[in-house]
């Protein structure tokens, strides 16, 4: 009874979190034509399982479409999403992109092939998107996401920048929307094993994860277990930065002591590989 109990709060934890986003930074709007991006991995799984719940709710009328993009990697389980998608009744689709052979070839042995590939993906599902009349594409980043692309980007690019829970693409075509932003990895990690989603490994192409990525999970995990609760402190601050209190020129104005309002009006790219 009290496994059944831990595991009705972590449901409602996590459908809250993903309401709590939506108040807060309206990534569902009434009348949206989400395109949710599937890979197979826990994230966007738990990330369809939450927009399909928010869909029946009713409290918005919005479409979604689940799409995958198989990229030819060696070993990949090609029936495992379409048959699932079919399973649970979601309007899907499958690209077939052999992606794999071009970042190969480019990419020298050794060397991490995610930010090439990545770059890739993303510029084939804005293009699906746009053929299927989309207005949103949705990806499964959560919060330790969130928290590690910041670290990354003030540790090896010197700028203080992480992923956004709702951004426009560069060509204005496009939303782009992390439903899970205030989602725990944890949390996601244990909901994916109560739902018994059919999980495909993320080491298929022969490389994992960057190197400086892992690093920076690693340094969070470890302040965490020494400083409980250093997360949540670390992901509120992002939500509650004082330009003036900056070095950022650019952002603030400290001849006349007021906040730039150029720079919010530029537009934010997903420069996370």
């Amino acid at each position: 009874m009290a496994k059944e109990d831990g595991s009705v709060k972590l449901i409602r934890r996590i459908r809250k979190s993903v309401w709590k986003v939506n108040e807060d930074y309206g990534i569902v709007r009434e009348g949206d034509k989400i395109m949710v991006c599937l890979s197979g991995g826990k994230d966007s799984y738990t990330m369809l399982n939450m927009l399909m719940h928010m869909q029946k709710s009713h409290v918005l009328n919005f479409k979604i479409v689940a799409v995958n993009l198989d990229q030819k990697q060696p070993g990949f389980p090609e029936h495992i999403l379409p048959e699932y998608f079919q399973k649970i009744g979601v309007e899907y689709k499958i690209i077939e992109k052999d992606t794999y052979s071009v970042v190969v070839d480019k990419v020298p042995e050794g060397k991490t092939m995610c930010s090439l590939c990545s770059r890739l993906r993303r510029g084939i599902l804005y293009s699906v998107a746009e053929e299927l009349g989309c207005n949103k594409v949705a990806l499964g980043h959560h919060r330790e996401d969130i928290m590690e692309t910041l670290f990354l980007n003030m540790f090896y690019s010197g700028r203080i920048e992480t992923m956004p829970p709702k951004y426009k693409t560069d060509n204005g075509k496009h939303i782009v929307i992390r439903p899970l932003a205030y989602c725990k990895e944890a949390d996601i990690e244990e909901y994916s094993k109560i739902m018994e989603f059919p999980i495909i490994p993320c080491n298929l192409c022969g490389t994992q994860e960057g190197m400086q990525r892992q690093a920076v999970k690693d340094m969070l995990s470890d302040w965490d277990r020494k400083s409980p609760g250093r997360k949540e402190i670390i992901f509120k601050s992002i939500k509650n930065i004082s330009p003036s209190h900056m070095l950022d020129k650019d952002l603030f104005d400290f001849e006349n002591y007021t906040i730039k309002a150029d720079k919010f009006a530029e537009e934010v790219e997903d420069l996370v590989p």
